[in-house]
């Protein structure tokens, strides 16, 4: 007798909660820096590899170390994020990375206020910090000692949905090759706007803040979650 196949996990899963939750973070996070800043990226790398570049031949010197400072801050963040998902948190699971980045986000608003006095923009080196955490955020799934879920890669997010749409219409897949990515993009694209709503509400000072109490509400989530998590990865 045949032995019959096991069920397909549900889509919407544990994992896909979690992820949904700290792509909407990382949104928030981006918008509140780029908004009262000087147009700082902390999630998207591209743009500032090319203000690196491009801002030598505008002869731009500020914007290209700002933005060389950024990439830089941002793969310190992935590697210490890396370090401590290696040696010192025991489950390929995000509260570790949250807590971590709530605790820099933090810093980064002692800094703003300690070294700008808390103007209405932020200035580059709370920035940094902020690039730091996003960093460190995109190790919070791990499989396989690679980065499983990328949280401010949306770029990579939207290719894959493309390409996973496409073998679903031309019958080689099912929604599940796109729906994911689609979640992914959407949750970050649902920070961003709440971001940008609370931008025009609040100045840099406070957006600061805000994006601090963000960070802590989802490392108390993530607290909340990690058992239901060590549960379903036990019986794996």
């Amino acid at each position: 007798m045949t032995p019959t196949p096991d069920p397909p996990e549900p889509f919407w899963n544990l994992e896909t909660e979690l992820s949904s939750v700290l792509l909407v973070l990382a949104g928030f996070v981006g918008a509140a820096a780029y908004t009262h800043s000087d147009g700082y990226f902390v999630t998207f790398m591209t743009g500032n590899t090319e203000r690196a570049v491009i801002g030598g031949f505008l002869g731009d010197r500020n914007l290209a170390l700002g933005a060389a400072g950024l990439i830089a801050c941002f793969l310190a963040g992935v590697f210490v994020g890396s370090v401590f998902r290696r040696w010192r948190w025991s489950s390929n699971h995000p509260h570790g990375s949250t807590v971590l980045a709530t605790a820099v986000l933090a810093a980064a608003a002692l800094l703003d206020w300690s070294l700008y006095a808390h103007e209405r923009d932020l200035g580059l080196v709370p920035i940094l910090f902020v690039s730091f955490a996003m960093g460190n955020l995109n190790t919070s799934f791990v499989r396989n000692g690679e980065v499983s879920i990328p949280v401010t890669y949306v770029t990579g997010t939207l290719v894959k949905f493309a390409q996973g749409l496409e073998r679903h219409l031309v019958g080689g897949g099912t929604h599940r090759e796109w729906l994911g990515y689609a979640v992914q993009y959407l949750s970050f694209a649902l920070g961003a706007l709440l971001g940008g709503l609370v931008s025009l509400i609040i100045d840099g000072r406070d957006m600061l803040n805000a994006a601090v109490i963000a960070s802590a509400l989802v490392a108390a989530y993530t607290w909340r979650a990690d058992l239901r998590w060590v549960r379903r990865h036990d019986r794996a």
